[in-house]
This record gives structure tokens, sequence and C-alpha cells, in this order.
């Protein structure tokens, strides 16, 4: 099996992770653990969200928080931003790589977003475009590749179809989120080797969720058949909005460990990130969400 040499992280906590945190989430915490994450090795970190503070308030203070992170060379500071308000604000803020995201289920479009998946394209269009003008990357995110709260399966197709149409707009990378964690490695595996043939896996991320415990073993899956880009959040921040109680995101740290057991190269220092991963948990007054961090003493 040919598995990567090295893989890359996108570290989504500072945004995907937190935006859904019910108690309010200082500036200084948001720029430190984006500082501590850097200082752990992760060369991509997802910084904040330039969206509407009615619907994220959390993110309000998205401004703030590029104009206070130090940012050092050779690290990325991706942000999400939906819509043309959102990039002129983060343009303001001397960003270099944006992020937009869709879905793969037209259910799943019309209850979120209140729009089709090619209208909500349609609104991606002069924000991509406007970004490139500026030398700004843009990535692409597509939702319920593996299964929608709403609607129940996804084909493959569609998801192949919303990522070529989002690659061929000009996105550099397409991250594919199993949302709600429903994902097992067959069926990962059958869903990737249909939009692969649409999209070069080379630009191609995984993004999973840990609902049902399945996403490490989807992340092997994945690199089974050569992936070697992966979304991950520090102590498995953020929680599943559609199945109460439910993890999210699957933490970075569980993912480094496996790609370290497996002689991966990552750039992560393991403890290091550990020790972030239990501080924003005492930040947050609860336990790290992760087995790694459980596992290794702060």
């Amino acid at each position: 099996m040919n598995y990567p040499q090295k893989v890359r992280i996108v570290e989504v906590g500072p945004r995907d992770g937190l935006q859904n945190e019910k108690q309010a989430i200082d500036t200084a915490t948001k720029v430190e653990l984006i500082a501590r994450l850097g200082a752990s090795g992760l060369k991509t970190i997802e910084a904040t969200a330039f969206v509407s503070p009615k619907w994220v308030p959390q993110m309000a203070d998205n401004s703030e928080v590029m104009r206070q992170i130090e940012r050092i060379a050779g690290i990325h500071y991706p942000v999400l931003t939906p819509n043309m308000k959102g990039l002129e604000a983060a343009l303001e803020v001397g960003v270099t790589e944006v992020a937009v995201f869709a879905a793969a289920s037209e259910a799943f479009s019309q209850k979120n977003i209140n729009c089709s998946i090619e209208e909500s394209i349609e609104r991606f269009v002069p924000v991509i475009e406007t970004a490139r003008e500026h030398g700004v990357q843009v990535r692409g995110y597509v939702s319920t590749v593996l299964g929608c709260p709403y609607q129940g399966e996804v084909p493959p197709e569609k998801v192949a179809q919303v990522a070529q149409t989002l690659y061929d707009l000009g996105c550099y990378e397409i991250s594919l989120g199993d949302t709600i964690g429903v994902g097992t490695p067959l069926k990962t595996q059958a869903m990737l080797e249909v939009v692969a043939a649409a999209v070069p896996m080379e630009h191609l991320a995984g993004h999973f969720h840990n609902t049902y415990g399945m996403a490490i073993a989807n992340i092997f899956a994945a690199l089974q058949l050569g992936m070697s880009v992966f979304d991950a959040s520090v102590s498995g921040l953020g929680g599943c909005p559609y199945a109460q109680g439910a993890s999210g995101n699957v933490a970075t740290e569980d993912v480094v460990y496996l790609l370290h057991g497996m002689g991966i190269e990552t750039e992560v220092n393991l403890q290091s990130l550990v020790a972030t991963a239990h501080w924003i948990s005492d930040q947050l007054g609860r336990s790290p969400a992760s087995n790694v961090a459980k596992a290794i003493a702060a």
C-alpha cells in the first residue's frame, strides 16, 4: 500500500471548532489558541469567519482576531467568506486565503441557506473571482458528502459534480465534509473514487466528523487511496449540531497520532499539540474530547 509520505493538516479549531460554542470566547483567547497551534508546527490554521454576527455571534470579532494574531512566515491563516460582504471585510485586514462552502445535498442547502446548490454556487462566483483578482487563494468546502440529516444518502456522483464545479471556478482545493459523521471506511472509499475521477486527488481534502467514532477509520481509508490533506480540530472542538451531544470534528491530536504511527510526516509536535488541547479545554471549562489528549497528561 502506497500511503502518502507527508500529510498536511488544516487546523479548523479556531473557526469551525469555536463557532458553535454557546459561551462567549474573548478575542485574546482565540489569538492565543492560534499562536499555540502555530507553535505546535501546524502550517494551516483556519483563523475565523467573516459571517454575519447575527447568525454566528462567536465570530463577531473576526477583524480584530486577524489584526491581533502574529502571522508567522510559512503558516497560512485562511478565513471563511460566504459572500462578497465577508470577502471585502477580509480583504481589509489583509487575508491571503479564503474559503467558500456548498452542500452536496439539495435538502441540506435549502434548509440551511434557503436556496438550491446551484444558486449557492452562483453567489460564490464573484467572491472567487474577486479573491483571485487580489491574489487571494480560495478553498472550497463541500458538506454532507457521506450523508445528510434531511435526505439521508447522498449519491457520490452529486458530490463529484459539486466538487468539480468549485474546482473549475478556481478553488485550488476541495474539502469533502462528512458533516454528520455517518460515513464508514468502504463508503468513504467509494465516494472518493467517484470524486477523484472528476477532481485530481492532490486537490482534495478530507473533513471527517466523529459522531459515530468513525473519523479515524475513514481517514485511514482515505490515506489508502492517496489523500494527503485532512481537516481537524484541536481537542475535537466543535460539536455536531445535528446530533445532540455528539462529537463533531475529529481531534487533531488523534489524527497526528495515527499518522506518526504510520511513519507519515506532519511537521506537528504531538506533545505540544496535546498541551494546547488541554489548555483550550481548560479555557472552556471542560476536559478534552480527544482520546489522545485523555491518554497523555497535560
